[in-house]
């Protein structure tokens, strides 16, 4: 086996590039690490955010650059919006989804798609679509792929590329796959659950991990997952038990109940209730408006979550400098950062000890400088990659 990454990646010195940077979530758990990043954002409010947390940002959009621009990155990272993907409706999100697949063989095969791109752009564009980098949502999801094979043209490789979002974008990212290994990387790619790795939520997100130098491997779960009915006691004795919405809200000083305030399949009647004693549901744009009440007599109507509150059953660190408005919008469109630093360290080749990382999850966040970092990790040993477990090193085929 290819052994881990040399003295490339000794923390103080990577810089990485994020690309959809939004409010920080990735790039909080890169600050973590000691890695220097530069984001690259298109939304206004995540742009205030990112500035007063003191997290480098290019407020732009993301198609005017490329690795050219950001000739020190070894780390390419993002999160491309997604939101045209979806499998519900009537099939339209079906339709862009084989449409942007055709793309990726194209731009492997080193075809120009800038014409056929502009016009799903423009299918975008008349079905009404709007999301924080413009108009144009399906063609965003291919950008990752054109920095990845550009830097490839310039003789200037990333040695580790981090990608993430829903678990519709899994068949996208199995695609990239195939394209990178054929470049010299090693891709591992499948769906994480967070509570696997001690966020307060359940929330699943489809992780693309490549690596140049040392075998791609997702990293393996520290934490038991949540199912509904089953105590968090119950399942494998050699992990954590998942952490509940009381462990991370401390100050709610009695149990609570959350209603959400939308319906499945949009009935009001089968509103989602999660115990405090449980995770969080998935932690979304519309998360304050969610109703909490009391789980004890009498029973009443409590304050909803806060802004802070709903930053920390993502992970954010307390009193994370939220900034601008629609602030639930940019808590819930983040990546957690306490699962991003689990990939992050994965992707160097890396590891860091559990108490590590409760630590700096638990402290007020402060940007201050990146070296040394915040969360101390070594370099894995070539045997500690090749023990990963099956289930983390081998593709996800959950979609759904």
């Amino acid at each position: 086996m290819t052994p881990v990454q040399p003295q490339l990646f000794t923390t103080a010195q990577i810089q990485m590039v994020d690309l959809f940077a939004g409010p920080g979530g990735l790039d909080v758990a890169a600050h973590w690490l000691g890695v220097h990043v530069d984001g690259i954002e298109w939304d206004d409010n995540a742009c205030l955010t990112r500035t007063a947390a003191g997290l480098g940002t290019k407020h732009d959009d993301v198609r005017t650059y490329g690795p050219k621009d950001f000739p020190e990155a070894t780390v390419l990272s993002g999160g491309p919006p997604c939101q045209t993907y979806t499998v519900a409706g009537g099939g339209a999100g079906r339709r862009a989804l084989d449409r942007v697949l055709g793309f990726v063989e194209r731009m492997a095969a080193g075809e120009d798609i800038s014409g056929d791109l502009e016009k799903l752009h423009e299918d975008d564009e008349r079905a009404g679509g709007d999301n924080r980098n413009g108009k144009e949502r399906s063609g965003l999801v291919l950008e990752p792929l054109r920095w990845a094979l550009e830097a490839l043209d310039y003789e200037m490789p990333y040695e580790a590329i981090v990608l993430e979002q829903v678990p519709t974008v899994l068949p996208v990212w199995q695609a990239y796959a195939g394209v990178l290994e054929e470049r010299g990387y090693s891709v591992a790619c499948g769906v994480l659950h967070t509570e696997e790795f001690g966020v307060p939520q359940t929330r699943r997100r489809a992780i693309l991990i490549a690596r140049r130098n040392g075998e791609a491997f997702l990293p393996s779960p520290t934490h038991r997952r949540y199912y509904k009915g089953k105590n968090r006691s119950e399942g494998n004795a050699a992990l954590k038990p998942w952490v509940s919405m009381a462990d991370a809200l401390p100050e709610r000083d009695e149990p609570f109940e959350v209603v959400s305030n939308y319906g499945t399949g949009g009935d009001p009647k089968l509103r989602g209730r999660r115990r405090s004693d449980e995770p969080s549901a998935t932690v979304t744009g519309k998360v304050s408006r969610n109703r909490l009440y009391s789980s004890e007599p009498p029973k009443r109507e409590l304050l909803r979550l806060t802004k802070d509150e709903a930053g920390l059953l993502q992970t954010f660190p307390p009193e994370y400098p939220w900034s601008g408005k629609e602030i639930a919008q940019q808590v819930g469109n983040a990546i957690p950062p306490r699962l991003a630093a689990h990939v992050l360290a994965a992707a160097l080749g890396r590891k860091f000890k559990a108490e590590d990382l409760d630590r700096v999850v638990a402290a007020k966040w402060d940007s201050g400088i990146y070296d040394p970092p915040q969360l101390p990790s070594v370099p894995l040993e070539p045997a500690s990659e090749k023990d990963a477990t099956p289930e983390s090193r081998q593709p996800s085929s959950e979609v759904a």
